[in-house]
């Protein structure tokens, strides 16, 4: 047993001192760091920079109603009343009216959520989307539905 006790520490020692070594050494072939990217980084990258977006674009309404803290959770309380969690959305609202945000302009922008109805479930709009687009203009009224594409007549 004692025989094998200094190789193997002889061997511990030298794989401890080249793993840091291996871990410093740039890859033989550097890519750029968009082309190193995954799917899921390129995503969370493009989910982000649209977020940063849409409060810019919130940021220009007047008022408190365009501060970061209320259209977070001014957005956020209009998809908890669509989805029907009354209570959820009335602790939401307590927070909402300690930062000083409008109530009123929740109630608008809620209002403009329901007047566009409920959504295809088949569409590719998000409830997302609609609560921005509603937020940043209260007054907005979607077109009519797009219909589909008919299939070719024979």
């Amino acid at each position: 047993m004692q025989r094998f006790r200094l190789p193997l520490l002889a061997g511990a020692i030298v794989l401890a001192c080249l793993s840091p070594a291996a871990a410093q050494t740039p890859p033989g072939d550097p890519k750029p760091a968009t082309e190193a990217q995954t799917p899921e980084q390129k995503a969370a990258a493009e989910a982000q920079r649209r977020s940063v977006e849409e409060f810019n674009e919130a940021a220009k309404l007047p008022g408190t109603a365009g501060l970061p803290e209320c259209v977070w959770t001014g957005r956020r309380i209009a998809t908890l009343l669509w989805r029907d969690d009354i209570d959820t959305a009335r602790r939401h609202l307590d927070m909402y009216e300690r930062f000083g945000c409008p109530t009123e302009h929740l109630k608008l922008a809620f209002r403009c959520l329901v007047r566009q109805g409920n959504m295809d479930p088949k569409a590719q709009e998000r409830l997302g989307g609609r609560v921005q687009q509603c937020w940043v203009n209260p007054d907005y009224i979607a077109g009519p539905a797009q219909p589909a594409a008919a299939a070719p007549q024979q």
